[in-house]
């Protein structure tokens, strides 16, 4: 297993120089060089029509051994795939890859250059001083909508650690370097046999490899995710001692066997050592049950709990999700993310705005799906990004396992049977909240004959009578 913190290759980086060209921007000066890749500065060339500065992340394959340039050719596939498919203002933004074709330049011949924004730096730039407990809550709980967000979508991160955790210019949160994403097939990912020892879950060090890769949950993301929330308050340490990655490793698989027990900083405060604990549970069973939207459910009734009456609506706007819905339990505890955009091939969708339903006959009444997000409510094309999950359940949690395969857009015309007043409570991007759904019938051909809508999903309210009271769905 490699440690993609591991620079011992570097030494075989070529340095570009100042004005190199890679599509419509040029090389200014380098920021970071780490594992397989290097990362520089970039900014519109001359006679270029792109406005921003952005940052080019190049991964070479020549020189390497084959083994290794199929392990980086990997990372750029899987890297540029997720940049594709998946996008959020949590998430750093793929602008555009480029292959490049330097025979000349052996070293380069072949390579990807990812071009993505630029951040200002990164979390571990952060980790040497002291945060207060204010800004640390803002840091990890924009670390919890990006990750909650990637998984309500079926990804695992696979490599979360502060140095892939980049801060923006006016100081807000987004994840980066998906090289190690991967979907989820079913509970599971398959991704290669890498990670950063620091960060890796106790199960990771008995993984067996098999040919599609290792076995990895997104228990791993959460287990990453409680480091970062020590590390954040304790000025960079790890929980786990010891003096090298290694040894830290060693450090927690003692803790995760029962022979020494979790010890945190002083400087870590009570809600948060409490939830860093729990991201920390020894194995992944204790563990799944700390979903990042329910981390993120707590940490918003946290905030909530903590801010005067008067100023309470103030404080769930700045602490919404977008482009995901937390589904908030109605006695205030553990939720999970109601988020689900759908990708690749599918049943059909319902009608779109205009077509007429072929369901909408035997049905009490029609209803039209609404997005809140301006980016996708605008767009008539379709894209994955933009489709969203109907519930199977509405009286759990909205989670991946709680969805049917029929997606849905903005302006979609849905045959509605009934209405539910008081399922699970739904908050969408814009803060607006309701526990009211509606229960829609699914096209001809989809695997279940209806689904359930929440009321944040649209803007009508179709004269349905009442549905009964469903029985949970285990």
């Amino acid at each position: 297993m490699r440690d993609p913190g591991d620079t011992s290759g570097d030494d075989a980086v070529e340095q570009l120089p100042r004005g190199y060209r890679v599509g419509g921007w040029e090389v200014t000066e380098p920021i970071a060089s780490g594992g397989w890749a290097t990362v520089y500065a970039g900014r519109p060339a001359e006679g270029g029509t792109d406005p921003e500065d952005v940052a080019l992340k190049f991964l070479p394959t020549g020189g390497l051994a084959p083994r290794q340039a199929h392990k980086v050719a990997e990372s750029a596939r899987r890297e540029v795939e997720f940049g594709h498919r998946n996008r959020h203002p949590r998430l750093i933004r793929l602008l555009d890859s480029v292959v490049l074709g330097e025979p000349g330049r052996p070293f380069l011949d072949g390579a990807t250059v990812l071009v993505m924004e630029r951040a200002a730096g990164s979390l571990r730039d952060r980790l040497g001083a002291e945060v207060t407990e204010a800004e640390g809550a803002r840091l990890i709980t924009e670390i919890c909508e990006g990750l909650a967000h990637l998984h309500g979508a079926g990804w695992l991160h696979g490599d979360l650690k502060p140095d892939n955790v980049l801060l923006m210019p006016d100081g807000s949160v987004k994840l980066s370097d998906f090289g190690l994403a991967t979907e989820l097939t079913g509970t599971h990912a398959y991704a290669p046999p890498m990670g950063t020892f620091d960060y890796l879950p106790p199960e990771r060090w008995k993984a067996s490899l098999g040919e599609q890769g290792v076995r990895v949950r997104q228990s791993a993301d959460i287990w990453a995710l409680g480091i970062m929330i020590h590390e954040v308050f304790a000025s960079g340490a790890s929980p786990f001692p010891g003096a090298t990655p290694v040894s830290r490793a060693a450090a927690a698989q003692e803790y995760a066997e029962g022979r020494a027990p979790l010890r945190m900083d002083n400087a870590v405060p009570p809600f948060w050592r409490a939830l860093a604990a729990d991201c920390l549970a020894p194995t992944h069973d204790d563990r799944a049950t700390h979903t990042a939207g329910s981390l993120l459910a707590r940490i918003h009734a946290r905030q909530e709990a903590d801010s005067p009456k008067e100023a309470r609506p103030a404080v769930r706007r700045r602490g919404r999700v977008r482009a995901a819905l937390v589904a908030v339990a109605a006695c205030g505890a553990v939720a999970a993310v109601w988020s689900y955009a759908v990708h690749g091939s599918g049943p059909a969708s319902p009608a779109r705005s205009g077509e007429p339903a072929a369901t909408l006959a035997d049905a009490a009444g029609s209803i039209r799906v609404f997005n809140v997000e301006q980016r996708c409510g605008d767009r008539t094309d379709r894209q994955p990004e933009c489709s969203l999950g109907l519930a199977i359940d509405p009286l759990r949690p909205y989670t991946i396992d709680n969805v049917v395969p029929t997606r849905v857009w903005h302006g979609d015309v849905l045959a509605v049977d009934c209405q539910l007043p008081r399922g699970m409570p739904i908050i969408d991007e814009a803060g607006t909240r309701s526990d009211q759904w509606f229960r829609v019938r699914l096209p001809a051909g989809s695997t279940r004959p209806t689904a359930w809508l929440p009321a944040v999903r649209t803007k009508d309210r179709p004269a349905v009578p009442p549905c009964p009271r469903p029985t949970p769905v285990r």
